[in-house]
């Protein structure tokens, strides 16, 4: 601060604002708080990483276990690390030393078990951080608000006892986001399947009256639109975009999805892109804002990224990720054609992106690929096998970070560092 107050004393406003701006930027990229990062599309703000990984694999920094079983990723505040797992007596909310995998607390979240058939045990929800709050939801719909530093609870909430929710048949997935005051969620319910609440108390602010699709798997995203600030959500009826001062709906528009709808949507330049599975594939939509009123515009529809879950990446003009039947994908966002398919070199998993290469694991084996960020072809720069591989899926999302990589696998969590040496 005393650096910051002399150049206020020496330069312009307009300078000045821009040296807080530069500021406020990297404060806003010093942390990965939620499931898919800070601005929820998994895209990681580091550089200087290995342009090649090494045979074997980059360097393993530490191995954490005890985390119990689960598909939560990690969310990454200052020299902490959160995720959520479950032993047999309860889930848990889990933070780590980042330094060192060792745990520092954990808090008790829920119930255990496994929703659905097939059964899948554990959470599948990663925890949201602003500031001092913690928020982590279990697949039952226990949602609690923790003090970040210590564990201790500050609310907890319940999404078919206190929302009336309609728990979706694999249990509830979603990563709640914290906006400023709020905490946005999406429980379900004939009041209003979206709801916000007070993030310091839980108290129940709105709910989105006119919006009642039952929840799927999607997270929301926060956008801003013609000047509004909004939050949209895919659900298995619908894509909707909210007005994130009172729930009020903004804009819909029909999109029937089948069985799981999971991916998360992705906003950019007034269009809003949704992907899923069961042979469903991809949409594009136009939002429009004029006279205070929005419209939604089909722009295409069409099966080139039929996305299961693992999640789709925009990056430049293009969207990458596993398409069901075609394998990895590269597709043009605005026409909605194929640039290149890849289904021999690596099956269906999850994606991440980092400093110009994406990270892609394979869900069956755990398999890590580095690939270049290209629309012209699959290029692979390395692969590895992760050491300490359970039986279950490898759905968690690889987090990319502070030069370091993060695979989560059930009871244990790998960090390696991927920094160019």
């Amino acid at each position: 601060m005393a650096i910051l107050a002399k150049y206020v004393g020496r330069c312009a406003f307009g300078a000045c604002l821009l040296l807080f701006l530069a500021f406020a930027v990297l404060a806003a990229q010093a942390d990965w708080p939620q499931f898919r990062g800070p601005n929820r599309d998994d895209i990681s703000p580091d550089t200087g990483l290995l342009k090649q990984l090494p045979p074997g694999g980059p360097p393993l920094v530490w191995k954490a276990t005890g985390l119990g079983a689960g598909y939560s990723s990690v969310s990454i505040v200052g020299n902490r690390i959160y995720t959520i797992g479950e032993n047999s007596d309860s889930s848990l909310v889990i933070a780590l030393n980042a330094a060192d995998g060792k745990p520092l607390w954990t808090a008790k979240l829920g119930k255990t078990g496994a929703p659905g058939m097939p059964a899948f045990e554990g959470p599948r929800s990663t925890p949201t951080v602003a500031g001092n709050l913690l928020v982590a939801l279990g697949q039952w719909g226990e949602l609690v608000g923790l003090d970040a530093g210590t564990g201790k609870e500050l609310w907890r909430k319940d999404y078919t006892k206190d929302f009336g929710g309609k728990r979706p048949s694999w249990g509830y997935s979603e990563s709640p986001i914290i906006d400023a005051d709020k905490v946005v969620i999406t429980p379900g319910g004939s009041e209003g399947s979206i709801v916000a609440l007070d993030k310091k108390t839980g108290a129940l602010l709105w709910r989105s009256k006119g919006f009642t699709d039952s929840p799927h798997y999607s997270s929301l995203i926060i956008a801003e639109i013609g000047g509004v600030r909004q939050y949209i959500q895919l659900t298995a009826e619908s894509v909707v975009g909210l007005a994130a001062a009172d729930g009020r709906v903004l804009w819909r528009a029909p999109r029937p999805g089948r069985v799981a709808v999971i991916p998360t949507p992705i906003y950019s330049d007034g269009f809003v892109y949704v992907t899923s599975g069961y042979g469903v594939g991809c949409n594009l939509f136009k939002i429009t804002a004029a006279g205070g009123k929005f419209t939604a515009e089909e722009v295409y529809a069409n099966k080139v990224m039929a996305n299961h879950h693992g999640g789709v990446i925009k990056v430049g003009d293009v969207v990458y990720g596993y398409s069901e039947g075609k394998g990895w994908t590269c597709q043009d966002f605005k026409s909605g054609e194929a640039k290149w398919e890849e289904k021999e070199k690596l099956g269906k998993g999850s994606i991440g992106y980092a400093d110009g290469h994406f990270y892609l694991r394979g869900e069956d084996k755990g398999t890590v690929a580095l690939i270049d960020a290209s629309s012209d072809g699959y290029h692979e720069r390395g692969r590895f096998e992760q050491p300490s591989r359970s039986q279950e899926k490898a759905w968690p999302h690889p987090v990319i970070f502070g030069g370091k990589l993060y695979l989560r696998d059930q009871d244990v969590l790998l960090c390696y560092d991927v920094k160019a040496k």
